[in-house]
């Protein structure tokens, strides 16, 4: 493996590990609407959806979204927090059509657009996977880490209203009645 390599690997698993910090040690969040004021995450981005689209931070502009770092290798979190994605999204009916759902690869050098493609296949439709180069993806974990948040993926789904400020975290032991309210009430955004 290339130093290079080497450096962006740990990169990225420093970013996801800060994320996972932050959900596991958040107090429990007030209804989403409460917190519509927070803090902005993120910034300019181009990656490449499962479909080979290229999607940039404007493609996902005007609508709330939710989003979820993770790798299709991953042999428990990852399924298991899309799992329970996609049977909230079923939950709250026509209004998960009103939310960005985003799966953003760890991994781009093996979660190519094609093996997104056939991963998320076992989910939700509505959730959307990206990828990129590892510099794309290097460059956006960094924008996460300047503002505070991960450093490793995580079985935390972040949820951002309309402007892209995070709202609230939603970690993989919230009971599924919040987590279902959650992104009802973001949909409402």
């Amino acid at each position: 493996m290339s130093a290079l390599r080497i450096i962006q690997v740990a990169a990225i698993a420093s970013v996801v590990a800060l994320m996972t910090g932050i959900i596991v040690f958040s107090q429990p969040s007030p209804p989403a609407k409460q917190q519509a004021e927070s803090v902005p995450i993120g910034g300019p981005f181009e990656l490449v959806d499962q479909d080979g689209i290229k999607v940039t931070d404007k493609t996902f502009a005007g609508k709330p979204s939710v989003i979820f770092f993770g790798y299709t290798s991953c042999p428990d979190a990852c399924p298991t927090t899309l799992s329970d994605l996609s049977t909230w999204l079923t939950a709250i009916g026509p209004d998960a059509d009103k939310l960005n759902v985003l799966f953003i690869s760890i991994d781009p050098e093996r979660d190519t657009s094609a093996h997104l493609k056939e991963y998320l296949s076992s989910f939700d439709p509505r959730i959307r996977g990206l990828t990129g180069t590892g510099e794309q993806i290097f460059a956006l974990r960094i924008q996460l880490e300047e503002r505070g948040y991960g450093r490793q993926h995580t079985a935390g789904i972040y949820l951002m209203d309309r402007a892209g400020k995070i709202v609230s975290p939603i970690s993989l032991q919230t009971d599924n009645k919040i987590a279902i309210e959650r992104l009802r009430q973001l949909a409402a955004l």
